[in-house]
């Protein structure tokens, strides 16, 4: 269930992502509040397209240092979608605190005068615009000719979705949420098929296929499937619950360092202890905060002082808010 729901997620926000043609590089080239805000739009974006584009705009000196670390505060990477999928209401609290806290945050960095560390070669990270016409992603002269020779990779992921909408129909699939999450889930499936059926061969297999279904779905399955399957194992043979109720503290460090890590993957252990109520939200808003997926990995490639700046300043924010959060009882 939640690997078929982060599915059609992600194919829905990678087609805004392509159909958007780069409109945030406009929005965020003008004042200093409107980058902290694109900033934070950008990050409470699921997954990490939202953040690979921050990083682009900030190698391109489009957006301050603040505005970086306004938006992978509020990012949460692929797990964001997992959230969304097994709490949603929590997961919209955590992205709407994750949003404030970023762009408070992104104020505060900056008027502690942090500069960039960038080279002055700004050819090295063009901005992926997706303006060629093989990303048009609604063309009336092909829509026709490929419903009538669809693709293996259009037949498979129509498969897919038609296997999710009847696991919806029969309650086999989110059977106990609240209606206003089942008919979330419907418009989202409907919506997927759409895109399927009226996008064209290249962005059917370069985006939706080889990024989505061959890159993403294994890791967040294997983590989630993963996690659940060690901690049941653990919960059978030793009391772990009574040992993590008394060690609070020390896993709220453990989650925060985790998020040094630059990838989607460990956080979902801690989404996971979340959602079976192992531990207190005020660890999963810290593991949130110092973790940003793989977002920043095109930004360690271009400056190593400035990756360790942005996990240490967002490491430190992480520890002060877990820990209030912590003794204030949340």
């Amino acid at each position: 269930m939640i690997t078929g729901f982060v599915f059609v997620m992600m194919l829905v926000i990678e087609y805004i992502n392509v159909q958007s043609k780069g409109m945030w590089t406009k929005l965020a080239s003008a004042s200093r509040w409107q980058q902290y805000l694109i900033a934070a739009m950008l990050g409470a974006i699921p997954g990490c397209l939202g953040a690979f584009t921050i990083v682009a705009l900030f190698t391109h000196r489009l957006v301050s240092f603040g505005a970086l670390v306004t938006a992978m505060i509020a990012t949460s990477g692929d797990e964001a979608f997992v959230m969304l999928a097994m709490f949603p209401e929590k997961a919209i609290l955590i992205t709407l605190l994750l949003f404030i806290i970023g762009i408070g945050a992104g104020v505060l960095t900056d008027k502690l005068k942090f500069t960039a560390r960038l080279s002055s070669n700004n050819d090295k990270h063009k901005l992926p615009l997706h303006d060629s016409p093989s990303c048009e992603c609604f063309s009336k002269d092909l829509l026709i000719p490929q419903l009538l020779k669809p693709s293996k990779y259009r037949l498979f992921l129509l498969l897919i979705i038609l296997a999710l909408l009847t696991g919806l129909y029969f309650g086999l699939i989110a059977g106990k949420a609240e209606l206003w999450v089942i008919t979330t889930i419907y418009i989202t499936l409907f919506a997927s098929i759409g895109i399927i059926l009226t996008v064209p061969n290249h962005f059917l297999k370069e985006h939706l296929w080889h990024h989505i279904a061959k890159v993403h779905l294994p890791r967040i399955f294997a983590w989630t499937f993963g996690t659940l399957l060690a901690f049941n194992f653990l919960l059978t043979f030793i009391d772990i619950e009574s040992w993590m109720s008394s060690n609070m503290l020390l896993i709220l460090i453990v989650a925060v360092l985790v998020g040094i890590v630059p990838q989607s993957g460990p956080h979902l252990v801690f989404v996971t202890l979340f959602a079976q109520g192992s531990i207190p939200l005020s660890i999963l808003l810290a593991s949130s905060i110092s973790q940003d997926g793989h977002g920043m990995l095109p930004l360690l490639a271009e400056s190593k002082k400035d990756f360790l700046t942005v996990k240490v300043i967002n490491i430190f924010y992480a520890l002060i808010i877990g820990f209030i959060g912590y003794m204030a009882g949340y």
